[in-house]
């Protein structure tokens, strides 16, 4: 499945989830999603986004790690079903979106955590997912300066 189908995808389960629990769940399969997209640019990308996409492939896999990793059935791990990324832009708009309404869910769960490790847990995830943002913006950033780019030496 394309990059951005997966995305949406995670979107939505985030958007419907219901208690801490479900929806800690769909943060950390957004933060796996997040890891296994930078592992595919730092790969395949743009060679000008390699070096960003193995910061997002880290980060975001901090992200994961600092959460409880959810028991998943056969074909419930959304990474594992990325085949394609299609368009990096489009991708890593999408991503950027993603990765912040994971940063407002881990708000609203750290805010109504009854343990103190939830807390922290949420606290740890919610920079992993701005640092991954940021790698992510970053990213977005040095394929618009390519595409300025591209017309100068197209012109001379």
């Amino acid at each position: 499945m394309d990059a951005v189908r997966l995305i949406v995808t995670s979107r939505r389960a985030l958007a419907a989830s219901g208690g801490a629990p479900e929806q800690l769940t769909e943060v950390w399969q957004a933060q796996a999603l997040a890891q296994a997209i930078g592992s595919r640019l730092a790969v395949a990308g743009p060679p000008e986004l390699r070096g960003e996409a193995l910061g997002l492939t880290e980060l975001a896999g901090r992200g994961c790690g600092v959460l409880d990793t959810p028991e998943f059935g056969p074909g419930e791990l959304r990474a594992a079903q990325l085949t394609e990324l299609g368009e990096a832009r489009q991708s890593l708009m999408y991503l950027g979106g993603l990765l912040g309404e994971v940063g407002i869910a881990l708000v609203a769960i750290a805010s109504a955590a009854d343990e103190e490790s939830t807390y922290w847990q949420c606290m740890e995830a919610i920079d992993a997912a701005d640092e991954s943002r940021d790698r992510v913006l970053e990213m977005l950033r040095k394929l618009a300066d390519r595409e300025e780019a591209l017309p100068e030496r197209e012109a001379g």
